[in-house]
């Protein structure tokens, strides 16, 4: 770990997964206006073989993680050159800490659908971690989407609990909440330090130091920050966002099937109605909803009701029809694809899938509704193989993938999953030939020149969300 420079606050990042490693560059790339870094930054990991690999490649000034945002590696170089970000497993390093930025994972279990439930018990680990180091006056911000109430009920509990044993007072440590709204992608890093910001405090002191700190690392002058009353509401924000966002999606599902029906296109009826600006965040259908936050976080109002604000009798029909509708929706690109194969059948077809991450331009591949689809088709006894520019190895299904787009000419069909730049590239008549396999444009992936040239050269081409 680089030497600390004491003239300068003390940020570490508690968990350096997909968020906390962006806002760990993000705030060593803060700087004041003579061009001096305001933090020195500190990433902290699980000392496991995926945490450790993590704080390596920091300390080396790679990315652990995929990204076509060019600006993310450039900053960690900057940083790296300038002394003031590295990582480390050693959670002594809180102890000099002034600011800790919490971006740890909390997964629901989701096996029943009408009972959500969060086991917080390495939540409560992380954050009596912290209540055991930190020193009276530190600040912690939680950014990790949680249910309402965490912070109230879990955090603040949990960080009395291990100062009264320090023999300090059990408000010694200030406590905030400011969610993320990080978008992986080509502006990964900008969606972080320009867009907007919603926080708040467990007290006012907490509030105006995670101000205060938000100010350093935002552009508040075009993205200024908004002030909740209490935690509980700022946690609300974000699960709210989510939950609105996903109910979209599942909306816009049906009148996809319907449009496919009705023999029109869509998207081309959804453009016409963003025209008008109440409408203009409309969503489109696609191949499936995945990642990290939609496919979860609209449970987290059934979650909080029901273990943290003693309120289990509220239901939450909506978001838990959204997502039942956004996890099935790989299952209708499937039964699509199924419908335009000779009688109707999957066995021993071998299909390629374009794109496994959960969105284009990134290579994360938790949730990915590719791995719903892969998994329905060769149950049915498909051959399937799968290509992803960012991917080189599926996690999930353990599986390495080709570096190089495979040839279709010796696949039944193939699937545009992911709306990748680099499959919007693909000169079609090049690659395809004389192959003629069944091609489903499940996400809107394919371009209108593409369109045009595979029609114009007499492909099978078929749709999810317009007509053929």
């Amino acid at each position: 770990m680089l030497a600390r420079d004491e003239a300068k606050p003390l940020v570490c990042v508690q968990g350096l997964g997909f968020v906390g490693t962006a806002m760990a560059i993000a705030t060593a790339s803060a700087v004041d206006s003579a061009g001096a870094a305001r933090f020195e930054v500190v990433g902290v990991d699980l000392p496991t073989p995926s945490g450790q690999a993590r704080v390596d490649a920091i300390n080396a000034g790679e990315l652990s993680l995929l990204s076509n945002d060019p600006s993310m590696q450039e900053c960690l170089t900057e940083c790296r050159q300038r002394g003031n970000l590295s990582a480390t497993t050693d959670d002594s390093v809180y102890e000099r800490a002034d600011i800790v930025l919490v971006d740890i994972h909390l997964d629901v279990d989701l096996s029943e659908v009408d009972r959500p439930h969060v086991d917080f018990t390495h939540f409560r680990s992380a954050i009596a971690t912290l209540g055991a180091r930190l020193r009276p006056g530190a600040l912690i911000i939680v950014e990790s989407t949680v249910p309402p109430g965490t912070c109230e009920h879990v955090v603040v509990p949990e960080l009395a609990a291990q100062l009264r044993k320090r023999g300090l007072r059990e408000d010694s440590i200030l406590v905030a909440h400011s969610y993320e709204r990080v978008m992986p992608g080509q502006d990964y890093l900008r969606s972080i330090t320009n867009f907007w910001r919603v926080y708040s405090g467990t007290t006012v002191e907490a509030a105006d130091a995670c101000e205060q700190f938000l100010t350093q690392v935002i552009n508040v002058r075009d993205f200024p920050l908004t002030r909740l009353h209490s935690t509980t509401a700022s946690e609300t924000a974000k699960v709210l966002e989510n939950s609105y966002r996903a109910t979209n999606i599942a909306f816009i599902h049906e009148w996809g099937c319907f449009a496919e029906r009705a023999g029109i296109n869509l998207f081309e009826v959804l453009e016409a109605i963003r025209m008008r600006p109440t409408h203009n965040n409309i969503r489109q259908p696609g191949f499936g909803v995945g990642g990290y936050c939609l496919t979860k976080d609209p449970s987290f109002a059934m979650v909080s009701g029901a273990q943290l604000l003693n309120f289990p009798d509220l239901d939450f029909p909506f978001c838990r029809l959204a997502m039942n509708t956004n996890s099935a929706m790989p299952l209708h690109s499937l039964d699509r694809l199924r419908r335009a194969m000779p009688a109707e059948t999957l066995r021993g077809r071998r299909i390629l899938v374009l794109g496994v991450s959960y969105r284009q331009d990134v290579g994360d591949t938790r949730f990915s509704p590719t791995e719903t689809f892969v998994r329905a088709a060769e149950s049915e006894g498909a051959r399937v193989v799968v290509h992803d520019p960012l991917v080189d190895f599926w996690p999930e299904l353990g599986r390495s993938l080709p570096s190089e787009l495979p040839s279709p000419c010796d696949c039944d069909a193939v699937v545009f999953a992911v709306p990748h730049r680099e499959y919007s590239t693909i000169d079609m008549a090049q690659w395809l030939q004389t192959c003629r396999p069944v091609l489903l444009d499940a996400n809107h992936v394919l371009t209108s020149a593409q369109v045009s040239s595979l029609r114009d050269h007499g492909h099978k081409l078929i749709f999810v969300g317009r007509g053929d």
